[in-house]
């Protein structure tokens, strides 16, 4: 390999959160997302999210995060904002939807039709999701990517 040359960076398998105890972490999430269990062991349970997935590890020990986080993205982010509000979470100030976990982990909850990011038209029509559409600034920002999905004629 030469000194040049790099592997390109082309998208997340998943996503590590360290937790304090599984069962309450799974509480806490299906308080506001409906998924499927990937797997679970003693020490670890797998959210699936397509061709993704969130491992959540049993251990948290550090302190809570500040401006480290992740942004989980979700088909309606004002369901997950009722949601975390009925389930008397903070929601942290600022322009987005952040807040933490028990455990101090950052989350900021994203939109998918706001975004760039995008799943194969196969992915969401396995997670049932086929129906999911980008608004004009996010298609924009794909367009001028070269990235825009295929339209039907």
């Amino acid at each position: 390999m030469s000194e040049t040359e790099k592997a390109r960076a082309i998208g997340f398998n998943h996503v590590a959160l360290e937790v304090g105890d599984l069962d309450e972490a799974l509480e806490f999430f299906g308080g506001f997302l409906d998924f499927e269990m990937r797997s679970r062991s003693d020490t670890q349970a797998f959210i699936d999210l397509g061709d993704q997935f969130l491992a959540l590890q049993k251990g948290r020990s550090q302190a809570a995060d500040d401006g480290r986080h992740f942004g989980l993205v979700v088909d309606d982010r004002e369901v997950v904002r009722r949601r975390l509000e009925e389930m008397e979470v903070d929601i942290l100030p600022g322009p987005f939807l952040d807040f933490r976990d028990p455990w101090g982990n950052r989350i900021e909850i994203v939109g998918y039709t706001n975004i760039q990011f995008t799943k194969a038209d196969n992915v969401l029509r396995g997670m049932g999701l086929e129906k999911l559409e980008k608004t004009e600034k996010a298609l924009k920002e794909l367009t001028e990517k070269g990235m825009a999905p295929a339209t039907a004629d």
